[in-house]
């Protein structure tokens, strides 16, 4: 099924960053088979990463109580942050050329009524993060959301931003504006977010996988907790070396067999890996960056991230097994906010 966000108004520079609740999903008790996602304009063409950029997106699980518009409760995945990352699936530029499809036997299983506390339905949301850069006087500066391009000194709540923070989401939220060329044609458009999604009925032939997401800024090694910083600066290298590597290692919670997986970066990433104990590579991910002005293939932007499809059986995770998360980036130029997410998906064992 082929579904519309409700639509996105932006014009040159703009920034939107909503949340919408009760979004259009498949109904019942069902296995999630694939989930793929683009921006389109009204005529339902889809829109160069080079005009609006696809900060992020995120679908998230969640259960409201029948007939209280605020009483939601959060059905999150199966972790690793304590806080947020909650999502079922989100990408961000990568989305187009980013394969999301989940082998047979295996599914997301969504829908079942015996998960749904009683009084509550299972409803689905988006946070949708978009940034139009028609005539910016530096797009790639407003996808990193360098505050100095958005004159912004103060968060979304109105508090002032901490010292030395020169770029990341506290300074791109809804509604701020980036820098653009002096006497730019201001037109205001509207996009929609065009999502598929691809099930099957929920039956016993279908094996459960559960999503797993990693942060390289998880501060779990260091505190115990699952703290997840979500954003990092990677600085410009003083030396010949141009690749900043940062790691994080964490505590699986479970075991099972690894069926899928890829990684999250910003424009800047080279590549992510996560590694076993021994050392084994359990997924290695690469971005894929566009080579021209077409649709798909945007110089200079993510346009896809590569994905493992281990053959089943072959890539395990043990309960309590020390997992390393490793992110790379370019460190020819400083970057600002850029992302180290890995999302896998694993059948459990006992």
């Amino acid at each position: 099924m082929v579904y519309l966000s409700p639509k996105i108004t932006l014009h040159p520079g703009s920034v939107s960053n909503k949340t919408y609740y009760d979004i259009e999903f498949p109904k019942g008790h069902i296995a999630i088979k694939s989930f793929n996602a683009e921006v389109v304009d009204e005529a339902g063409n889809p829109v160069s990463l080079q005009q609006t950029y696809v900060h992020h997106w995120l679908a998230v699980r969640y259960y409201q109580r029948k007939g209280v518009k605020d009483d939601r409760i959060f059905a999150g995945n199966a972790g690793l942050c304590e806080h947020g990352r909650s999502q079922f699936f989100g990408m961000g530029s990568e989305t187009r050329k980013t394969l999301t499809y989940v082998p047979d036997p295996y599914g997301i299983e969504v829908g079942n009524p015996l998960n749904v506390p009683a009084g509550y339905e299972e409803k689905w949301m988006f946070d949708i993060h978009a940034i139009d850069t028609r005539g910016a006087v530096d797009a790639i500066g407003c996808n990193e959301c360098r505050c100095d391009l958005y004159n912004v000194t103060e968060d979304k709540d109105g508090l002032p931003l901490r010292p030395n923070y020169v770029g990341g989401l506290y300074c791109c939220y809804d509604g701020t504006q980036c820098k653009v060329k002096n006497g730019f044609k201001c037109v205001e458009r509207n996009v929609y977010f065009k999502y598929t999604v691809k099930w099957v009925d929920w039956s016993d032939s279908v094996v459960p996988v559960k999503v797993f997401i990693f942060d390289v800024t998880d501060t779990w090694q260091h505190t115990g907790i699952h703290n997840c910083l979500f954003e990092y600066d990677v600085e410009k290298s003083a030396t010949n070396n141009y690749t900043n590597i940062r790691k994080s290692s964490v505590s699986f919670p479970t075991a099972g067999e690894v069926i899928y997986g890829f990684a999250q970066q910003y424009i800047g990433g080279i590549g992510s890996a996560l590694y076993g104990e021994d050392g084994s590579v359990i997924c290695a991910s690469k971005p894929i960056y566009g080579k021209g002005k077409d649709i798909g293939d945007e110089a200079g932007y993510i346009v896809g991230m590569s994905t493992c499809y281990p053959k089943p059986g072959s890539v395990k995770i043990a309960k309590g097994e020390t997992v390393t998360l490793e992110s790379y980036y370019s460190s020819k130029k400083r970057h600002t906010g850029v992302l180290g997410l890995f999302y896998i998906l694993v059948a459990e064992s006992s």
